[in-house]
């Protein structure tokens, strides 16, 4: 990190103009008048887009969060040409409060410095991030040898050869920028990740990095003399299993009353040591370990650890990319029933954000979001559904989201409308006071034929009381504990998916289900059933509608 200088006295460039500084590393601000109007501020960034080095091909976005009062107008351009809005695209996600600039497939032309300009009445805030587009190694020489062999051709053809090659010479000279970013995270990481980090940031000079970063390592460490005796054992951010990430480090402070922040992405985040909240900071003896409470894709980002506004430590915390195992599908509801929305992650996620008509969703009395044990399988229901409700669904996790259609059937009967159906059950008196069942098939499994890799369902539903334990077998050896099938038990509807069918899955599938009553099996090639005849069977059948990726378990009664 550059040596922190005091901050010159502010030069107005014109009458009533001056500069300000804004908390955000990076950000320049020009004030249009010299007093604010009480309650109106400049506009200003609380998180910056950040610089981006990427393959060709791949998708970009840029993300800025900007404040002030009245609402800023924002605008983005870049140094070298124009912004294609065809091409690119300029939105504002109302839900986080981000304004994105989204490229599609990026090409080595998009390689660039861009700005975001954010205006109002009282000022302006700009900063600039750069985009650098790893060209693919056939291209670039595909170029380089079509350059020479126009050579053979006509003088025209030589002279836009040679003004080509020249071109692309002053290209590869021209190093771009460096982001701060980057020797935040060589200043705290052992020497052993300094090759992974330049290779995510595209460095491959390394006898000048480790120069550099030999200077900014004194600097560094002359500023923390200030505030720090020692500092040792930094542990980077870790996800572990239960859903919690944590980092740690060893420090001594010279005065014991300093102040510890921690911000993210530039941006001061608030913590806990007592209360279970989203953050917190605890320490024991000279350990300082920070946690995040229930990790989703928002997490992610830089982390630094900062005493008496001194950095003393950076990590930078990735989440592995979600992605949807099983989609949300379209679902058809009748007026005034619930309406079920399932999806697969393909990794444990606390929530995900669901979306109606491009507008957020809460728990509340119009929808219920149910998450899983193992938080893989989300649930969105949609309650009461009326004619309003229908429209476009969606699942969003990071940056992948799956979407599907809820089509809701009006009753035409007006004797019916505004009236939840009711159903009446009638079950046969019985001397028997005994609510217990032995466990029965109400749908048995059938025989399934799969195409090679592409995902197969396998389902049957039962019944029974005491809740029945159910296990799965594949030619008599049992499933239960195989990762590569995944198994789950939902209100007695039990289930399998092969997410990449093989050939060794092929063969017989059995499904076994027993309580303290007997035991019945049921396979593709038939049931077989063993339990006490003394205890009868209730006469409550269920019927199992699927639906791709999603199971509806409905009752049926006499």
């Amino acid at each position: 990190m550059f040596k922190i200088r005091k901050a010159k006295d502010d030069e107005p460039t014109a009458p009533g103009q001056g500069k300000k500084r804004s908390r955000v590393p990076g950000v320049m601000i020009t004030q249009y008048v010299e007093e604010l109007p009480e309650g109106m501020t400049t506009p200003d960034f609380t998180r910056k887009p950040i610089a981006i080095t990427i393959q060709e091909g791949k998708m970009v976005i840029f993300r800025a969060v900007i404040t002030g009062i009245p609402a800023p107008t924002v605008t983005w351009m870049r140094n070298n040409g124009e912004i294609d809005e065809e091409k690119f695209k300029i939105i504002f996600d109302a839900s986080s409060g981000e304004h994105q600039l989204q490229m599609p497939a990026v090409t080595v032309d998009h390689a660039d410095t861009y700005k975001c300009y954010a205006r109002n009445e009282y000022g302006k805030a700009v900063v600039t991030a750069a985009l650098n587009v790893i060209e693919v190694g056939f291209k670039k020489n595909r170029a380089l040898q079509e350059s020479r062999t126009a050579i053979r051709d006509t003088p025209e053809d030589f002279k836009k050869a040679l003004k080509h090659k020249v071109d692309m010479e002053h290209k590869e000279e021209k190093k771009p920028e460096i982001d701060d970013k980057f020797w935040e995270l060589l200043l705290s990481a052992d020497k052993k990740d300094y090759e992974s980090i330049c290779a995510q940031y595209g460095v491959t000079d390394f006898r000048r990095m480790l120069k550099k970063l030999s200077e900014k390592k004194v600097e560094r460490e002359q500023e923390q003399e200030r505030v720090v005796e020692r500092l040792c054992n930094l542990k980077p951010i870790e996800l572990k299993d239960d859903g919690l990430a944590e980092f740690e480090l060893e420090m001594s402070l010279k005065d014991p009353t300093s102040k510890i922040f921690i911000y993210k992405d530039g941006i001061m985040i608030p913590f806990d040591a007592e209360l279970e909240v989203k953050h917190g900071l605890k320490q024991v003896g000279k350990k300082f370990v920070f946690s995040i409470n229930g990790v989703d894709p928002e997490d992610a980002g830089l982390y630094q650890v900062e005493v008496d506004g001194v950095k003393v430590f950076s990590t930078d915390f990735k989440l592995p990319e979600v992605e949807f195992m099983v989609k949300i599908q379209d679902v058809k509801a009748e007026e005034r029933e619930d309406a079920v929305f399932e999806c697969l992650v393909s990794q444990p996620l606390k929530k995900i954000t669901w979306k109606g008509k491009n507008i957020p969703l809460e728990q509340g009395e119009k929808f219920d979001i149910l998450v899983s044990e193992d938080m893989l399988i989300h649930t969105l229901v949609v309650k009461d559904c009326m004619p309003l409700d229908k429209g476009i669904y969606a699942a969003v996790a990071g940056n992948s989201s799956c979407n599907a259609w809820l089509i809701v059937e009006v009753d035409t009967d007006p004797n019916s409308r505004g009236k939840k159906k009711s159903f009446s059950l009638n079950l046969p008196t019985s001397k028997d006071c005994s609510f217990e069942v032995p466990p029965s098939f109400s749908v048995p499994l059938k025989t399934h034929n799969s195409p090679e890799s592409y995902e197969c369902y396998m389902s049957c539903a039962v019944t029974g009381n005491p809740r029945p334990h159910v296990t799965w077998y594949r030619n008599n050896v049992s499933l239960n504990t195989n990762t590569n099938y995944y198994i789950t038990n939902t209100c007695g509807v039990c289930s399998m998916v092969i997410l990449k069918v093989g050939p060794k899955d092929s063969g017989n599938y059995t499904v076994m289900a027993e309580n303290n009553l007997g035991r019945v099996e049921c396979s593709t090639n038939g049931a077989r059933e063993h339990f006490d005849r003394k205890h009868p069977r209730s006469t409550i059948n269920y019927m199992l509608i699927l639906h791709p990726g999603m199971f509806i378990y409905w009752p049926i009664f006499p």
